[in-house]
């Protein structure tokens, strides 16, 4: 499971790596995103462009009755995405990235979990697998929501938690964000661990467990671990 990440890369660097043809006039640093907050999304438009829009996690399936669904579905499982009712109709036609530059995982250490940051060892931003949606409240107004996909641990990730978000490379980018590719097994095929090597884990101040904070003590480092 994936709870938490973080994008601190500015806007100009997404724009460049990601591909952007639209994007919103600011991006403020998040030091900690949490579910049913807005995050920064990478869809494929009708024309083909690239766009970041902000969309809230938690996906809520078009045919919900009740947005609360979304806070239960922040991800979803790379085995059963394409066969869960939540989550078919959005993996064959509403793929997004979500671009961050780390995430956290907490690890049991006796009563107490210590909070950890993943990241890539070069500190450079990747892109998550995911999933998007639009539901339309009973009165009409539109909300757009978005899931993470998560698989395996690799290596690195594993001694603090079994499961971690898909990253894509980005030479899958394309592939996954064009709507109009349907074939399942090579989608399917991109939803596995990303390769150990590239990251680091740090562990990280209990300060981001507070979701409402959101500022560069959640991913300080817990230096009496050293």
């Amino acid at each position: 499971m994936c709870g938490r990440f973080t994008l601190r890369t500015p806007l100009n660097l997404l724009v460049e790596q990601l591909m952007l043809d639209f994007a919103p006039g600011e991006l403020p640093p998040r030091y900690n995103i949490a579910p049913t907050q807005p995050a920064a999304v990478v869809r494929q438009a009708d024309d083909g462009q690239r766009r970041m829009d902000f969309l809230r996690w938690g996906l809520v399936p078009s045919w919900a009755k009740d947005m609360a669904i979304g806070n239960r579905l922040i991800n979803a499982r790379a085995e059963t995405v394409a066969e869960k009712p939540a989550f078919r109709a959005a993996f064959k036609r509403r793929r997004c990235l979500v671009p961050t530059d780390g995430y956290f995982e907490w690890q049991a250490q006796g009563k107490a979990k210590q909070p950890y940051l993943i990241e890539m060892q070069d500190g450079e931003p990747f892109a998550f697998a995911g999933l998007w949606e639009s539901w339309q409240a009973p009165d009409g107004s539109p909300l757009e929501t978005f899931t993470l996909i998560t698989t395996d641990a690799n290596e690195t990730t594993r001694p603090i938690h079994d499961r971690m978000p898909v990253i894509l490379s980005p030479e899958a980018h394309a592939m996954w964000l064009d709507g109009e590719f349907e074939a399942r097994q090579p989608l399917l095929d991109l939803l596995v661990p990303f390769e150990a090597e590239p990251m680091r884990t740090t562990p990280v101040s209990r300060h981001v467990n507070n979701p409402r904070n959101d500022d560069p003590e959640c991913v300080a480092v817990q230096k009496e671990l050293f």
